[in-house]
């Protein structure tokens, strides 16, 4: 348990972080979700369309540091890469 204020302060902070991050990083995998589920559906312009919306989503959580910024290039690739070789 933190004893200095500003330990506790810290623990304040690091709980409000932590409930944002969380909500953060949900949004983003919601996203990558959806162009997936439109790529198995096999509807290439509704897999466009959440590509579209999913990749700043993930450029903004790599900006923020919730993961790291090859690990938004490789989300994003990927999801690319599956999009081009639709039918």
């Amino acid at each position: 348990m933190a004893n200095t204020a500003s330990a506790k302060k810290r623990a304040r902070q690091a709980e409000i972080h932590r409930s944002r991050n969380v909500g953060v990083r949900s949004m983003m995998r919601t996203c990558i979700k959806r162009v997936y589920y439109a790529i198995e559906a096999g509807d290439k312009a509704a897999a466009e369309a959440a590509y579209k919306i999913a990749a700043p989503v993930i450029d903004r959580v790599a900006g923020k540091g919730l993961i790291h910024a090859n690990k938004a290039a490789r989300h994003k690739s990927r999801m690319n890469n599956n999009i081009r070789s639709m039918a």
